[in-house]
This record gives C-alpha cells, structure tokens and sequence, in this order.
C-alpha cells in the first residue's frame, strides 16, 4: 500500500514539474523578446515577472486540485477545470502586477504567455491519452480474437450509445471490477467494425446471437435505457435463449419504478420480466399527509408492512410504530432503519399479537395513532385449509380488535391490507379476508375513516412462489408447481406498497380500492424464466414438475377490476368496488357466531360450513375448477399463449 502510495505521489511530482519547466520555457522566450523589443525592462524585472507568473497559475492549480485527477481518464469536465484554474491564476497576477510593481508588463504579454502555457499542458495531456489509446487499438487489432483479461468475466455490453460506452469506459478505468468488456453489440451500421475505447463493435442482433456461444465472452450485460416494454421483452426473450447469462445495467429492482440512484450492474430479477411499465402510485401529497402523524403498522416484520414501514420513516412521521408478534423480523428492520435515518427518526417496536385485544387497546392508548396500517395476517393458503380455527381467530378478529381499538382511541384512517384471494374465495385464508373486509366495510359512521386495499400476489414476499422456485433451483430441481394451467396476478412489493400509502391519503366511506394489475401470468412460465434467469434450461437442466392442486386452490385468480363491478377513480389504476355494504350490526351478528365456534373448539369442517354462511361467495374449489375453462381469466391467459408465437400483441 505504502509503494502504491509513493507511485502515485511521484507521478503527480513529475507532471508538476514538467508542467513547471514547459511553462518557464515558454514565459522566459515571450520575456526575451519582448526585452529585445523595446529594451526597457532590467533583467531583475524579468526574472520578477517570471516567478510571480509561474507562482501565480501554479498555485491557482493546486488549489483547483488539478494535479490530483488521473489524467489517463480525464474528460472534458476536468480540462475545463485546468482552464478555470489558469484563468485565475492570470486574474490574480494582473492584479498583484497593476497594484505592487513599478514597472508593468504589457496584458497583451501576459494574456500570451498564460494561454500558451494552458494550450502546452493541454497538448501533453491530449497525446498522452492519445498515444494509451493508440496502444491499446494497436494491441486488439494484432490479436486473432480480443484480449480477455485473467481472473476477470469477459462480457459482451448489448448497446454502443451513450450508457454502453459508459459502462465500457467505467469498467475498463476500474482495475477492480470483476468485468472486461470484449464486445459493444450495436444495430447502427454506423458503428459495426468500428472500436469505441479499444472495444470492438459488432452486430446486428440477427447475426451476433445465432454465434454468441462462439465469442470468448461469459456473460452479456444489457445497457440500453429508456425501452419500452415491447423492445425490452423482445431483447430479453432473444438473448436469454442463448444460455449465456444476461445482466443489465440499471437501478437497482426496488428503485425501477422511482427512475433515481445510481445504476449498476446486476441481475435480471423476475421483476423485470413483468414486461409493463412498473406502476408509480405515488404522488407529491402522499408526503405532506403523512408527515407529523403518528402511524401504527401491525404486522410490520411481513413482506408489505416492512415495505410500508421503508417507506413511511422518509416522511417524517411524528412516530413509527412498528408492531409484531415474531420478534426477528420487526427487530431487523428496526435496525435497518435505525441504520439509514438514526435518531431523524421517532420509532418504537412492540411486541404484541392483534389477538390479544387487551394488549392491542394498551398500544392504542399509549400511543393514540393517527393512521393504521394493518397488515398482520395468516396468509399461507394450503397452512390456513389444515388451521381453520387459527386463521379465522388471527385474521378475523385480529382486525375486528384493531379496528375497534382505532375507534375508541380517535384514529383518523385505518387501512386493511387485502387479497384478490377475497374475491369469490375457494379457501379459508381468502374467506377471512373477505370477512375483514366486511368488517372495515360496516363502519360506515364511525369517526375513523376505514378502507380496504384489495391486490393481487406480490413477487418476491415471504412465502410467495418466487422464493420457493429459487430455493428449488440452488438445489438443482425439480421446480414443483401445482397444475400447469394455474395463473395468477403479480405486482412487486414497492409497487403493492405504493397502492397502500396512496389510499391511505383519499380513505373515506368504508371503501374497498382494488388495483388493475394487468394480464394474468401462468405460474409454469414463472417458473421457466426463473429456470432461464438462474442460466439453465428449463426442462433440460432443471426439470419443473407438476404435484397436483393442494386444498382449496384454485386455477385462476379473479380480475380483481370488472367494469360492472367498479368505479374508476381519478388514479387510472385504483378502482373502488361496487356493492352493497353490509351494516355493523349484520356483520356483528356474524362475529357472535364466529367467537361461539372458536370457543367450542369446534372443528375444520364445523368452521369451513359457518363461514360459507357468513361469507355468501365463499365456495368450494373442486367445483370452481370445474368450470375453470369458461372464466374469463383462463381465456385471457390462453389467448396470450396463442399470440406470442404469432408476434400479436394482446
């Protein structure tokens, strides 16, 4: 370290004193002969000019810290720096020279010496990096193939514009990154054949993939901003199908839809794979209302209520109120956040179950919170089908708890957070969602302002396919899916969280916001780009196999968006539902019910039948899957099958 240390700083001594002696050089020839012209300046009057001129701009570029840029890489930025500095530095001697010295040299003088000297400095530094970037042209072209570069990943960057060769400058100014690019593959013609930073351009696309697997490269890196969500699927799909891992250059997954931060290098994640436009929900008054309030998020360790969490703490709550039952999760993003925001942030962590109702109203009367986000839920289906009893005890009257808790302690808005799972339920788990959802309803005129949020699965949660599917994968197969025709609606956590806040803001009449989440994804194609990401082939490498629907599953989740059913709000994506509310006391009487069964311990069987009472659309999924074929949702998702060979658009 010490050596490097001294390389650095000789290197810096040297240039210095080259600059020095080239600028002396030059200021002694224009003194000469100006002397010789007009013979009036002594010689002690030229060797003044000479020190005070060089002293002047020399110092003026220590200053400006000019000698401390690697000059190898510098760009225009720092040349304007150089100037900038000289420039100041033949202000100060005009000054120092008009004011001090009895004899003047002529500005004319002056203003040639100190521009002459800029343009020698700069000419060194031009061919300097000239005479680098020569060599290096000069080493490709000898070479049959180009360079590769040992214990480095040889990669291919997709995209000779202006980010490609960005990252292609970065990666090869950085002797400690992992990646040497070989190749910028561009489909201007322009380019192909040329070099760009001793990077060999080749394309177009139609000729480079059939031959990828011939090129000495180990990955591709995909540095192409700005696509719209046809080219990004079509890039995508046509490399991903050379088996050579393909990365991208962007932000990183949880930052996509925010457009912010710095981009990297990083994996392709199931999220991107999306192919639509990540959904912003965000809005500049989501701030200003939830700043200075005290906001309670139960179930905060979960997957949504840590997101929620993330997201509320750069507002400026009055107070966080973190609260869970399983202490290791709400206990890690505590000092996450801790980490991130320090003491700017007022939080507090409880322990506590939204089953327990004394201990629920003990938080609510200390804290007395403004806003409620209540996440805290079973969520596991196939878990929820063999623990009836549990999941409507954890679910139902969790929230029936929470929610009169918020009530008698003056909670302006409470927020549930729901499932598509809720519509038409085939299980226990969407049952009692449902039924907290009649329960946020009934309370039309309370003095809280209840809301349920309704959306569909979320990538990458805890529990959820996508970290199963990995797991599968790292232990080599197979990957287990229930039924091939099965699909599902998919939004990411950032995005499920947005819909949350944003409702938060406009909660009002007991409503049920539902988001249009798109097309339905098969889980068997999931499961193929997850294989396809994980640079293996599906079916091949790692097989996926199918086990059978479990419990109250069902092969499609409903379109949470009906035209008949909803009402579009001023947000193109948040629709309200329709239908009747049904009153506090109907809803009650059901809770009565309920509490009785679970007090009788009476069994899963006992407990499915009372909820099909209670919860009217609430039916079995052997016979929902029966008819499966003729839902709209299964048409949708084979006419997308149909299309994508055929290159048609849906």
């Amino acid at each position: 370290m010490n050596s490097n240390r001294f390389a650095g700083k000789s290197r810096i001594l040297i240039l210095f004193l080259l600059d020095l002696l080239v600028a002396a050089v030059i200021a002694a020839v224009f003194l000469y002969h100006h002397k010789e012209n007009v013979k009036v300046l002594t010689n002690d009057q030229l060797w003044s000019f000479l020190g005070l001129i060089l002293a002047c701009v020399f110092v003026s570029r220590l200053l400006f810290r000019v000698y401390s840029q690697v000059w190898r890489y510098a760009n225009s930025a720092v040349f304007l720096l150089i100037s900038l500095a000289d420039f100041i530095g033949g202000i100060v001697f005009i000054a120092i020279d008009r004011a001090f010295l009895p004899a003047h040299l002529p500005f004319h003088i002056a203003v040639s010496i100190i521009s002459v000297s800029l343009l020698a400095s700069l000419a060194m530094r031009f061919l300097y990096q000239f005479w680098r970037k020569k060599s290096a042209d000069l080493a490709h072209e000898r070479s049959a193939v180009p360079v590769e570069k040992p214990n480095k990943i040889n990669v291919a960057i997709v995209g000779a514009g202006e980010m490609g060769v960005f990252l292609a400058q970065e990666l090869l100014m950085n002797r400690n990154s992992r990646y040497h690019p070989l190749y910028l593959i561009d489909n201007d013609p322009r380019k192909i054949g040329t070099s760009i930073e001793g990077v060999k351009v080749i394309g177009p696309d139609s000729k480079v993939v059939p031959a990828i697997n011939k090129l000495p490269i180990q990955e591709i890196i995909i540095a192409l901003p700005k696509m719209d969500v046809t080219q990004r699927e079509k890039l995508f799909k046509q490399y991903m199908k050379t088996g050579v891992k393909v990365m991208v250059y962007d932000y990183p997954v949880e930052r996509l839809s925010q457009d912010q931060g710095k981009r990297m290098v990083r994996d392709i994640n199931i999220e991107d794979l999306l192919f639509r436009e990540p959904i912003s929900l965000k809005d500049k008054d989501a701030q200003k209302f939830y700043q200075g309030k005290t906001i309670l998020v139960t179930g905060a360790g979960g997957s949504i209520g840590s997101e929620l969490s993330r997201q509320l703490a750069q507002f400026n709550p009055k107070q966080l109120i973190l609260l869970d039952v399983y202490e290791n999760g709400v206990y890690d993003l505590g000092q996450e956040l801790k980490r991130r925001l320090g003491d700017s942030l007022n939080m507090h962590t409880v322990i506590a179950s939204v089953c327990d109702q004394m201990r629920i109203t003990e938080v609510f009367e200390r804290f007395r919170p403004q806003v409620v986000f209540h996440a805290a839920a079973h969520k596991h289906v196939p878990l929820m089908e063999d623990n009836c009893g549990e999941a409507v005890h954890n679910n139902v009257f969790g929230t029936y708890y929470t929610a009169m808790a918020a009530e008698k302690y003056g909670t302006q808005r409470f927020v549930l957070i729901s499932t598509d799972k809720a519509v038409n339920p085939t299980n226990i788990m969407g049952a009692t969602k449902r039924m907290c959802e009649m329960v946020v309803q009934s309370r039309t005129g309370s003095g809280t302002q209840f809301a349920a949020v309704r959306f569909g699965n979320v990538l990458g949660s805890n529990g959820s396919v996508v970290p199963l599917f990995r797991k599968q994968i790292e232990e080599g197969g197979p990957v287990t899916i229930t039924d091939r025709r099965i699909i599902r609606y998919f939004m990411t956590i950032p995005e499920a969280s947005q819909l949350v806040l944003r409702t938060g803001t406009r909660a009002e009449k007991s409503e049920v916001y539902v988001l249009d989440m798109g097309k339905p994804i098969k889980i068997y194609d999931l499961a193929k780009k997850l294989i396809s990401l994980s640079g293996f082939i599906p079916d091949q490498d790692i097989k996926i196999k199918e086990i059978g629907l479990r419990p109250g599953e069902k092969l499609y989740e409903e379109l949470l968006v009906r035209v008949e059913e909803c009402r579009r709000t001023e947000d193109e994506r948040i629709f309200i539902e329709r239908g009747q509310a049904p009153s506090r006391e109907e809803v009650d009487r059901m809770l009565r019910a309920l509490r009785q069964a679970l007090d009788m311990r009476a069994d899963d069987s006992l407990i499915k039948e009372l909820m099909m009472r209670v919860v009217p659309t609430y039916r079995d999924a052997v016979e929902v899957n029966i008819n499966a074929a003729q839902s709209r949702e299964i048409k949708m998702a084979e006419a997308v099958d149909i299309a994508e060979p055929l290159g048609i658009a849906i």
